[in-house]
Parts: structure tokens; sequence; C-alpha cells
């Protein structure tokens, strides 16, 4: 029996790097797959049903179940299909992984206004649409009596989480932003019996080896040496928080080749107090640089 047996998961951007290798582990594991891909480019452009296709073929020659959609995650009706889609095709939805993404990266001051719009529309909107309509199907499931065991991953990374990254205002907000969703959808989906967590995950991709001085970093590695970088070391964690028993909830891992963090985001490190109201000059001479 696999770890997903039963299980039945939209995938979007699973058509390369990563989530193509989601799609391949949850249908090794026994779950259906809706193989969510645009196929555009990594700014975005373009559209293509190839990858998302091809995958399905991959899964289905190796005696799983899976069918495409290519539907844009940033598109409130396309990503409503897409929920809707598991649903009529398997008759339920127990994970939603979201993972679509694309890069437009420029600094501040010469970002046009179009680079922050589409990465903000994809990353961010595209996350919290296909949760929104995922979260409305599992709160009717639960108040008609049904008892969900679902479960969201969504997808960080560190560029929003423990490491800026100049050049990606753009892709690092919306990073950041998705790592706040998760913990505050964890907190409202929970009574609705749904689990949700992020991944920062760092593998060689399309979209890190466009990034600046990543290439080098993350070069293919000589035969026989274990490949840290692989897109396919990120998918068992994914599997794992998909799983029916899992029990966590409301936590965001950073995950790559063979390590697994447990992150935490804001919190005190110094405080300073006062007993009346704040001048100025104290808050200068008190307030740690």
């Amino acid at each position: 029996m696999g770890a997903l047996d039963g299980r039945v998961a939209v995938i979007t951007g699973a058509g390369r790097g990563i989530g193509r290798e989601h799609a391949l582990l949850f249908a090794k594991e026994g779950a259906a797959v809706i193989v969510n891909d645009v196929g555009g480019s990594n700014s975005g452009d373009g559209a293509d049903a190839g990858p998302a296709n091809d995958v399905v073929k991959e899964i289905a020659a190796a005696g799983g179940t899976a069918v495409a959609n290519v539907n844009n995650v940033a598109d409130w009706d396309g990503a409503q299909d897409l929920v809707q889609q598991a649903i009529n095709e398997f008759g339920q939805l127990d994970v939603v992984v979201n993972n679509a993404g694309i890069l437009r990266d420029s600094y501040l001051a010469t970002m046009a206004e179009s680079q922050w719009d589409a990465v903000i529309a994809v990353h961010l909107k595209g996350h919290f649409a296909v949760l929104r309509h995922a979260a409305a199907h599992w709160k009717q499931q639960s108040k008609d009596g049904g008892q969900p065991a679902a479960s969201v991953i969504n997808t960080a990374s560190g560029s929003g989480t423990t490491i800026p990254n100049p050049g990606q205002a753009n892709y690092g907000s919306a990073k950041a932003a998705i790592a706040a969703l998760t913990l505050i959808a964890a907190e409202e989906l929970e009574r609705y019996g749904v689990r949700v967590n992020a991944i920062a995950p760092i593998a060689r991709t399309r979209l890190t080896l466009a990034t600046p001085g990543m290439g080098t970093m993350m070069a293919e590695p000589e035969d026989g040496e274990l490949d840290l970088f692989s897109s396919a070391n990120i998918a068992p964690l994914v599997a794992y928080l998909a799983t029916e028993k899992c029990p966590i909830t409301g936590q965001v891992y950073a995950v790559q080749g063979g390590a697994i963090s447990q992150l935490s985001g804001w919190h005190d490190v110094s405080t300073i107090e006062i007993a009346g109201p704040w001048s100025i000059d104290d808050i200068a001479a008190r307030l740690p640089s």
C-alpha cells in the first residue's frame, strides 16, 4: 500500500521541476493527481498544454492515475474550475499542493508595475484562489456531516523567509506573504479537518537556475555523488505532510537535499519599555540598533 492510497490531490505548477516531482511521487504512493500547469515561460508568458499532459502520460505509463489541467491559478474562475475538476473526476478532494510560480526579477528602482503585479498574481493570488475554493468545499463538506482529513502544502521560499535576495522584491514579498497565509489558514481551517503547512525549498529548477549566481552553486554533481539540489529531494516531505494521519499543521519547513529545518517567523529579540509617554530622544538613546 502507498502512503497516499485513496487520496485525491491537486498539484499546481506540476508540469516541470519541483511540482513534477511532487506529482510523480504522489501518484507512485497511490494518489489520484490533478496535474495543473499553464505551460508558460519562467516569466509567465505564453501557454502550452504539453508539460501537464506529459506528466500525466508518465504517471499513466507507471500505472498511476492522473489528469491534466492547464488553468491559470491566478484566474479566480480558473482556480475554482481546478478544484471542481478534482471533485468531478474523482469524487473528492483531499490535498492541495500550491506550487506554481514565475520570476520577473528586477531591482526596485527599475522594477515595472507589470513585473510586480504578475509575480504577486501567480504566487500570492494563485495560492489564495486555489486555497479559497478548496476551503469552501471542505467547509461545506464539514457542515454536511462529512469529516475531511485534508491537507494543504504551500510553497514559500528562503527569499521571503530567511535570505532576502536583492532583485526579488516582488518574489520575496509574495513568498513572505504565503508563509503568513499558511499560518492564518491553519488556524482558520483546523475546525473543518484541514491542516495547512508550507515548505521553503531549495532545488535546481528553471526558476532557480535563472537567478543570478544560483547556476554555479547548483551545478549538477559528478557521477556517483549525492545530488543535493535535485528537485526529487523536496517531494518526500510534501508527500508526508499530505498523508491522512500526519498530525502537523501551521508549520513552515525549509527543505534542501539532506536537510529539513523548521522555521519560525518574526519574534521578539529585545524590548525597551517606559512607564509614561515616549520621547524621540529617549527612543534614540535606548532603541537597540
